[in-house]
């Protein structure tokens, strides 16, 4: 195994005939191609947290796909059903009698949103750049630099070499353009702009193209957004042509383009911004700095973050050739160098997709191209929101939760009056789905969309970056958050007839029908596990903070009558109540929902619960590997839960394949779902480091694969920073550094080292055995 990538370059730069197609970049960290995108998902994602584009890299003609993290349709509703809590009691009691399709039925006649649907996301429209009609380019190479975040196509025109380059600033809010030639005079392009939406296209100044416009309505809500995107183009030399509807630039040196894009939305009750203020005063600002300048700043705030984890998992001569390639053959060589490229770009598309002052990552993280993309690329949180963020704080990257922070604090306001509207109760209440208007009342139809523990699910992520961190005043801060949540299921929780559990009801294991024609049922297993982690972080946090020693009492007495795990007939952990998982329709389902205990919660562990890990496992066996991209990614997290390594790594390699990973990296759900791409980084994650059962276990599910490698700068809880290398598929050194000061114990295999280390102090393991 060659690990010296420099090394693999330089050889395939002295291979005969080399100089006639694109060579790899110098960079490894590096997607790149030796021709332009013909489909979106071959095209690169540039971002900064609100404003993303797909770059193609045409050669006669470039299109700059654009998003703006608040385009969605509609404008500020409340969906609830005022006919919904008139219902409850009768469909609390047609479950209970094992009348499922008759509970089915009258949810959803009475308990569903009105609308029934939520609101998409939509893109803003595409850039155009269109160069003059040329023959015989060579030298040929777009690639995407996950170290700088820009996007560079190169290529060689009758002896003259173009460079394109792409990035969106995180700190000016633009995204830039610059176009160069190494001989003078030799750029030329006409500049327009398209759109789906009711927009119209105008050129304000002699350098400047405006799109301004409304966004539409959906499921009877009406648009209420007003949008303007301003693309102002400065030349060195040459000229600048306006014209209608387009700008024109001929003979000049260099060029160099801004986009700005902003919409009215201020917040889901707010939409009085004013978009054609934000833009101009974006360009102003960003426009009085120079290229140079802009990529320092750019460069400086997207590796403040990127940086901070580095990954080797080794290198082979796969790793000298385009992306695609290496993604097609897989299946046939070993390019261990493409995992850890997968995982650091999971890395860059968080950070460009999900920056405080931000929305959250959607479905399709910011990148859509259409005005009703699938699923309406909405906010899913029965599992794909939350998998979005599964990576965030293990891989460094706890500022990135900050937008899924606020949506959680908005969904609490909104969730109240869906909680009272529809359930009478305290609280609040968010169920499958959400979007930009945060709207939390049960969608799509029964099957799916009554499950009333998403905003609990949600909650453990302000768990998780308090215990990543340990910053009390952001406990103190969501903390009402939580126990609002709490609330609502003290509230709604019912006696289960036949042992006396305490439940949900209505409920279903996400979208999973069980044998008796729906999924409607009664405290599915997945719902238990979430409570019980709601309730214990609920009541850690309180002891945390000093507060609410009542409620704290009141949590610990509810928790202990919930529905506990069981074993079913088949050795599977249960699904449901009643042992129906060997009967269920679907045994392959997608979703592996009652697994949650184990991943991403650790009530289940191989060592603290082994029977229970077991039963996982075999539930994992029933369910099958296959899934979609999402899928396969969870079941990867949970294959390295149970410490087995090899089927995590085939689960991995499943993930990678072109059925499940599109050219550019993207997810394949298919279509593109973000999600899948976050449950492979942290899968890998899981891998190399576990925070889980008390312990920091290290290489709990090392492969055969990655026999040699290191990785820096992994977070743990407890405010901890783990660096570990290993050789001949043994832990060789280890490095701690901790952030807030504390005690851990680290653990591998059975070996065992507790530490205590004052805040900022850093010690190693030595001697491990």
């Amino acid at each position: 195994m060659c690990r010296n990538y420099a090394a693999i370059l330089t050889l395939i730069l002295t291979l005969p005939g080399a100089v006639a197609i694109g060579q790899p970049p110098a960079e490894p960290l590096c997607l790149w191609y030796r021709q332009p995108a013909r489909q979106w998902v071959e095209a690169l994602a540039v971002g900064n947290g609100r404003l993303g584009a797909m770059v193609f890299g045409g050669i006669e003609q470039e299109r700059i796909q654009i998003n703006e993290d608040t385009l969605w349709a509609g404008g500020p509703y409340d969906p609830a059903n005022p006919d919904a809590l008139e219902a409850l009691p009768k469909v609390r009691e047609l479950i209970f009698a094992g009348q499922y399709r008759q509970a089915h039925n009258l949810v959803g006649q009475k308990m569903m949103a009105k609308p029934l649907t939520q609101m998409p996301y939509q893109c803003v429209g595409d850039l155009l750049l269109k160069f003059p009609a040329t023959e015989g380019t060579t030298d040929y190479r777009r690639d995407l630099n996950l170290d700088t975040a820009v996007a560079t196509v190169t290529y060689t025109i009758d002896g003259v070499s173009y460079t394109r380059e792409v990035f969106s600033s995180p700190v000016d809010q633009v995204i830039v353009i610059r176009l160069t030639a190494d001989k003078p005079g030799k750029i030329a392009f006409t500049a327009s702009m398209k759109t789906p939406q009711k927009a119209s296209v105008i050129v304000e100044s002699p350098n400047t193209l405006i799109m301004q416009g409304v966004n539409g309505g959906s499921g009877g809500v009406a648009g209420a957004l007003t949008y303007q995107v301003r693309v102002a183009i400065a030349v060195s030399g040459g000229q600048i042509v306006p014209s209608d509807g387009q700008i024109s630039v001929t003979d000049a040196d260099s060029a160099f383009l801004l986009i700005a894009a902003a919409t009215s939305y201020k917040s889901y009750k707010d939409v009085t911004g004013a978009p054609e203020a934000l833009t101009k005063e974006t360009i102003a600002k960003a426009g009085a700095k120079s290229f140079d300048t802009l990529l320092k700043d750019h460069l400086a705030a997207h590796q403040k973050l990127f940086r901070r984890v580095t990954l080797d998992l080794g290198t082979t001569a796969a790793a000298g050739r385009p992306t695609d390639e290496r993604i097609r053959d897989l299946h046939k060589e070993n390019d261990p160098q493409l995992a850890a490229l997968y995982f650091q770009f999971g890395r860059y598309l968080l950070i460009s997709s999900s920056r405080p002052g931000c929305q959250p990552a959607n479905l399709q993280g910011i990148w859509n191209d259409s005005m009703n993309p699938p699923w309406q690329s909405k906010y899913t949180i029965n599992i794909n929101t939350e998998m979005n963020y599964w990576p965030a704080e293990p891989t460094n990257l706890g500022e990135c939760v900050e937008p899924l922070v606020a949506m959680v604090m908005d969904l609490a306001e909104t969730g109240a009056r869906t909680a009272k509207t529809c359930y009478d109760a305290g609280g609040w209440v968010t169920h499958h789905n959400t979007d930009l208007w945060r709207a939390t009342a049960p969608i799509d139809g029964p099957q799916w969309g009554m499950w009333p523990t998403g905003g609990a699910w949600l909650c453990l992520h302000l768990w998780d970056h308090y215990d990543y961190s340990r910053d009390k005043v952001f406990l103190a801060r969501v903390y009402p958050v939580m126990k609002g949540a709490a609330q609502f299921f003290f509230d709604t929780l019912i006696e289960e007839p036949n042992h006396k559990w305490l439940v949900t009801s209505p409920s279903l294991s996400p979208e999973n029908g069980h044998p008796f024609g729906t999924s409607i049922c009664a405290g599915p297993t997945m719902d238990m596990q979430i409570l019980r982690d709601l309730f214990t972080n609920c009541i850690r946090a309180a002891e945390i903070l000093g507060v609410d020693e009542e409620f704290r009492k009141q949590a610990a007495a509810i928790r202990a009558r919930l529905a506990p795990n069981q074993i079913g007939s088949a050795g599977q952990l249960q699904e449901w109540l009643e042992d129906w998982d060997m009967r269920a329709p679907e045994r392959h389902h997608r979703h592996v929902s009652h697994l949650y205990g184990l991943y991403p919660s650790d009530q289940i562990h191989v060592r603290t619960t082994p029977d229970l890990a077991a039963a996982v496992r075999k539930s994992l066996e029933i369910r099958g590997d296959e899934a979609t991209g999402w899928g396969i990614g969870w079941r990867l997290n949970l294959w390295a839960r149970l410490h087995d390594g090899e089927h995590a790594y085939k689960i991995l390699t499943m993930l990678l394949r072109p059925e499940r990973t599109y050219p550019n990296l993207f997810d394949a759900h298919p279509p593109f779902q973000i999600d899948g791409n976050f449950g492979g980084v942290s899968g890998i994650a899981e891998m190399l480091m576990q925070c889980c059962a008390g312990e920091i276990e290290l290489l709990p599910a090392l492969p055969k694969a990655w026999p040699n490698g290191s990785v820096k700068g992994l977070r743990a809880r407890g405010g901890f920073e783990v660096d570990l290398q290993w050789k001949d598929s043994t832990l060789v050194n280890v490095t701690v550094h901790s952030l807030a000061g504390g005690s851990c114990r680290l653990r591998y295999g059975a070996a065992i080292k507790d530490l205590n280390l004052a805040k900022g102090q850093t010690a190693e393991w030595d001697g491990i055995q």
